[in-house]
Formats: structure tokens, C-alpha cells, sequence
């Protein structure tokens, strides 16, 4: 009989935060084994819990949460949402252009699939989350990626940005703070990324998730607050700064020059009919959660649970051999680099699923941001001190018998160092 075969519109498609690795890692949970989770910022399971006001609330509204909402969502968390972004200074937001939705990942899904045609080309950043590379893709549209200079505490590479821009070029994604990496982008940087914006005439998508996951004292600008002209969409919602990941609940607001937009907008209205409405208890979180007590301030303050792992975490990584790390300044991740010469990787899946097998320890290799080469990792620093330490302290080791095992100017894959130590 003829075989069932996946659309071709996966051909592109790549999430591995949840993949071949993570299958492993199951396999072996099955068999008895324990796992620590480096891979996904999922807070609950470390021990990091949505804000009591937040569950409660939830509680009190389940009576009302029964029957579909407006599919943009119900007014008390949209009136919130508005609140936010003039609090942010984004000028001549109104809620109509507030969307609501089952966490940002379902209106970034939205967002492309309103905005590409087939060939349309949409600038990402290199490395980037991967959500986004695969809803260009599934929306017909080609991922563009734009280099973040490690050498320059991964700033987006202006010159590369304006070298990828065509004619098939409808937007930019600016994901800030940044994930992989945790970097917070300068506010002349931003102001450069908007005049390109302007003068190509392309849309932003800003991904602001981490904007209140801060460190060291740094302050985050909402990009849509530099300009009233360029049509901006940001995207934001409870999973990271509220703790509340599950309750799938995120906004979408779009602000600029709207008039232009009219078409597009009409589209992005279509789809939010289409889905009827997101998830209504989650809806019932937004306004305690933005006009509450602010809890993320002291897990990442001076002495904060968050900023002490994020410490830690650094310190470990970079003392291991050929291990090099920029500091993020925010979000819950770090992107370290392992030196060619001393780790001559050629397949990294191989290399961190033979590290997950030996060690236990769950890292997503950084080929899955959409990274070229073989050579970066990115470690998530939620679990408990006595955990992070555990945890590296077997990667350290894991590295150390690489090395022992792979001889000067040799570049052997991952598989045959496996068969090597076997």
C-alpha cells in the first residue's frame, strides 16, 4: 500500500526542545532512571510556582469560564494588557488591537500565518528560538536568519540584517531578551533596528516573553515604544515572568501605523475568529498578574533565588576546559561555546544524546536555535543549586573524558567517541 507521509511543509521544521534527545530521556525515565532537565524553561517543575493571587483568582472566575469568550479574549485581562504597554510607553494602543491567545506561541503562529505568502521571506535571528523558524516555514514562508555576534554579547549584526533584506522581505523578528542566549538588546541597537523597519517598510515582531526576567540592575525597552509609524506586534504572556506556563495564556498587541495595515489586520482578525477564543481561566490570570505584586523582582534581585542559579550556573560552566559563556543579563538560559580545537564536534545532536545517556542530564544542542555550527549548547538554570551543581559537575566530567579521548587535530564524530569508550 502506498505510505502515509508527513506534509512537505515539515521539511523545514526543527524543535528540538522537545525532541529526538527529550524521546531518550523518556525512554529512560521509563526504565527507572532519573533525569536532570536542563532543556526547557519550565518553571513549576523546579520548584518555581505561579503567584497565589494569580491561582486563586483563576479559582474564583472557573463559574465564568464555562462558555467561549470574545475570540480576542475577555475585557478585564485586554483592559490589563492596555494598561501594560502605556506603562511601557507604547503610544496609541486601543483594545482592538489586543489579542489573546493560548500562550505567545499560538499567536506568533497566528501572526505568520496572516502575514506570508509562499516565498515570503521573514528575517530571524541566528540562533533563535525555534518556534519561530518553524511557523515561517508552516505559514509558506522562508526563514531568513540574521547573525547575533557572540563577540559583541550577541548583538544582532546590523550590516547582516540589511544584507538579507530582498524584495520578498515582510518582516523582522527581534526576540528581546533574548533566548538562547540572554542577552539584553541596547536601546541604540533597537533604535537601528527600527529605522531599517522604516525605511524597508517591514514589520516587527517583537518577542518580549522575558522582559521582567531581569539582572544586574538592567532595564528593558519595549521596541514598539520607539516609534509610531512602524507597524509593530509584540508578543508577551505569563509563562516566564509569572511562573505560569500552563495556563497558556498570552496577548498580542499590535501598535504603529495601523491605516497601512488595514488588510493585514482584517487577516489577523480572521484567524482569531477561526480558533473562537483561547483558554478562559487563563484569560482570568492576566489582569491579578500584571496589576499585582511583581514576585519575579526578588527571585532575580540581589540575592534572589533565579540571579544566585544564574551566578552559579556561569561560574561553573565557564571553569570547565574550552567552555566559554557570555553572562546573560536576563531570561533563564545561557548559551556556552565549546571551543573547536579542544571539542571537534561534527554532529552535536549525537554528542549531547551519548552526554544524556552517560550522564543523565538533558542540554538541547545549539544546531536546535537554528545555530551553524557544532560548537554552542544552551543550559537552562532553574533547578535547585544542589542540582546545578550535580549536573555540571557530570558534564565537566563527560567533557573531561572527551578530551582524554579524542587526540590532537583529530575530528572524529560523536558515534565513534562512543564506540571509543565502549
Amino acid at each position: 500500500m502506498k505510505p502515509i507521509t508527513k506534509s512537505a511543509k515539515l521539511a523545514n521544521v526543527l524543535y528540538d526542545i522537545r525532541g529526538p534527545i527529550m524521546d531518550a530521556a523518556k525512554q529512560m525515565e521509563e526504565d527507572g532512571q532519573k533525569i536532570i532537565k536542563l532543556n526547557l524553561g519550565n518553571l513549576a517543575v523546579f520548584g518555581f510556582d505561579a503567584p497565589e493571587e494569580i491561582q486563586q483568582d483563576m479559582i474564583r472566575n472557573l463559574p465564568n469560564s464555562a462558555g467561549y469568550s470574545d475570540s480576542k479574549g475577555i475585557f478585564a485581562a485586554r483592559k490589563a494588557v492596555m494598561h501594560e504597554t502605556q506603562k511601557q510607553g507604547i503610544a496609541g494602543v486601543m483594545l482592538a488591537d489586543i489579542y489573546l491567545g493560548n500562550g505567545a506561541s499560538e499567536l506568533i503562529t497566528m501572526a505568520t500565518n496572516a502575514l506570508l505568502d509562499n516565498g515570503d521571506e521573514l528575517l530571524l535571528p541566528m540562533p533563535d528560538y525555534p518556534l519561530w523558524t518553524a511557523s515561517t516555514s508552516l505559514s509558506g514562508g522562508k526563514p531568513v536568519h540574521y547573525l547575533c555576534d557572540e563577540s559583541n554579547g550577541w548583538m544582532p549584526n546590523i550590516a547582516d540584517i540589511r544584507a538579507k533584506i530582498t524584495p520578498r522581505t515582510k518582516g523582522i523578528v527581534v526576540i528581546n531578551p533574548n533566548n538562547p542566549t540572554g542577552a539584553l538588546y541596547s536601546n541604540a541597537l533597537l533604535h537601528e533596528i527600527v529605522a531599517i523597519a522604516r525605511e524597508h517598510g517591514l514589520v516587527i515582531l517583537a518577542d518580549e516573553v522575558y522582559d521582567k526576567v531581569l539582572y544586574d540592575g538592567v532595564r528593558h525597552t519595549a521596541l514598539a515604544s520607539l516609534s509610531s509609524d512602524v507597524l509593530t506586534l509584540t508578543f508577551n504572556s505569563l509563562s516566564k515572568s509569572y511562573r505560569s506556563c500552563g495556563y497558556r495564556a498570552g496577548w498580542l498587541v499590535v501598535s504603529g501605523d495601523k491605516k497601512r495595515a488595514r488588510d493585514y489586520i482584517e487577516g489577523l482578525n480572521m484567524l482569531s475568529n477561526m480558533k473562537l477564543c483561547s483558554n478562559v481561566p487563563g484569560q482570568w490570570a492576566i489582569q491579578t498578574a500584571l496589576g499585582g505584586y511583581q514576585s519575579i523582582n526578588d527571585l532575580v534581585g540581589e540575592g534572589g533565588r533565579l540571579r544566585r542559579q544564574r551566578d552559579l550556573a556561569y561560574e561553573l560552566i565557564t571553569a570547565i576546559p574550552g567552555v566559554s559563556c557570555i553572562k546573560p543579563q536576563a531570561a533563564l538560559y545561557m548559551f556556552p561555546r565549546l571551543d573547536p580545537a579542544v571539542y571537534p564536534i561534527t554532529d552535536d545532536r549525537e554528542f549531547f544524546l551519548e552526554l544524556l545517556k552517560e550522564t543523565r542530564v538533558m542540554l538541547v544542542q545549539g544546531t536546535g536555535f537554528n545555530w551553524p555550527a557544532a560548537d554552542h549548547f544552551r543550559i537552562v538554570f532553574l533547578p535547585h543549586e544542589d542540582d546545578l551543581r550535580e549536573a555540571i559537575a557530570r558534564i565537566a566530567r563527560f567533557l573531561e573524558s572527551y578530551r582524554k579521548n579524542t587526540g590532537a587535530g583529530t575530528r572524529p564524530s560523536a558515534i565513534k567517541l562512543v564506540a571509543a569508550r565502549a
